[in-house]
């Protein structure tokens, strides 16, 4: 694809309505146009609730964020701030909200569509457009992007930039993110106090994350409770958390944004991942994937992640839970033994 025609300083848009961990891996995405337009105005839209985990990204001028169910009002408010603002708005997802603000908001305007009706109108709409292509990583499914505008991919997950200087640890510590989002990627209770003994039996402080909610809180009170470990659940900025993974000896976690984070941020990272298909959703490791996780396995390696997995024969299903819905349980998880994590912690500490 030829290199897009854009007029110089060109002011770009990168549309990224998702969850935490879905815009943290648009980043290389964001990273390849700096590089294509070091003089480029470049501005991220996202949803508030995700818009921290761009704090201090050296790649980005600004950062648009609207609420993840906006009324008609605030819909028209953002329609009407965005309005022919950029020279090029890219939208990084098909769907009906981030395809329309990229028709807005661009005077020259692309992103991804399905093979269906809807997804040809679309297209009628965009300037340049991808086909949805099933299977493929959220990053690579970002670096095609980069190609569809005609510039040369940068394969690099931007973590937020950390603090110079903060009270983190001054010590040997192993970070762990025991809480997902929702309870059918949680790991069973009794398998992180393995962990957590383990780690304390090499030496290891362990420091706990987490975020601010109440019922997250209680948890991680449950799981945690008459053990040594350090809390820093709802405590840290999206910085102020990078800083701590990339000082870090070890990070283990489940599938959840902080596990992207501590890839990102070069820490060792230990990713237990249950119904998600790591082959489009797997840490992005530093220096990126040469070959693409593999659907399941007990324990894969690429770089500075290793990824556990109770490979039964029916994950990754990439479902929610057997249930079918967020708060279900997920039997791939609940039993995976915790001599898989820990042999993975060995190999990750060497």
């Amino acid at each position: 694809m030829t290199r897009m025609d854009l007029p110089p300083r060109p002011r770009i848009l990168v549309i990224a309505l998702r969850r935490l961990g879905d815009v943290l891996l648009t980043t290389p995405l964001i990273r390849s146009l700096r590089r294509a337009w070091p003089d480029a105005v470049i501005d991220a839209l996202v949803f508030s609730d995700t818009a921290g985990i761009l704090d201090g990204n050296p790649d980005l001028n600004g950062i648009v964020t609207m609420p993840a169910r906006p009324n008609a009002g605030e819909s028209l408010t953002i329609a009407t701030k965005l309005w022919r603002r950029y020279d090029l708005a890219i939208s990084t997802q098909s769907g009906d909200r981030p395809t329309g603000f990229a028709v807005i908001a661009g005077r020259n305007r692309m992103g991804m569509v399905e093979a269906s009706v809807n997804g040809s109108i679309k297209r009628a709409l965009l300037q340049r457009s991808r086909i949805v292509e099933r299977g493929v990583h959220r990053v690579e499914e970002m670096l095609r992007l980069a190609d569809l505008v005609g510039i040369s991919r940068v394969p690099e997950v931007v973590p937020p930039r950390a603090p110079a200087s903060d009270d983190l640890p001054h010590r040997n510590y192993a970070v762990i993110h025991a809480a997902p989002k929702f309870r059918y990627k949680e790991w069973t209770k009794a398998g992180w106090r393995k962990i957590g003994a383990a780690l304390a039996g090499r030496g290891l402080s362990v420091v706990v994350t987490g975020a601010s909610d109440e019922s997250e809180r209680r948890y991680l009170d449950d799981v945690w409770d008459g053990t040594s470990v350090t809390r820093a659940d709802g405590k840290l900025s999206w910085p102020q958390l990078t800083g701590l993974l990339a000082k870090a000896r070890i990070y283990i976690g489940p599938d959840t944004s902080v596990t992207h984070l501590a890839a990102a941020a070069g820490c060792p990272t230990v990713a237990l991942y249950g119904p998600t298909d790591p082959r489009l959703w797997g840490p992005w490791p530093v220096g990126g994937l040469d070959v693409n996780w593999q659907a399941a396995g007990e324990i894969q390696q690429h770089g500075n992640v290793w990824l556990v997995q109770n490979p039964l024969p029916c994950m990754p299903c990439q479902l929610e839970g057997c249930e079918r819905r967020l708060e279900s349980y997920s039997t791939c998880l609940d039993e995976l033994p915790a001599q898989f994590v820990l042999a993975a912690i060995e190999q990750a500490l060497g």
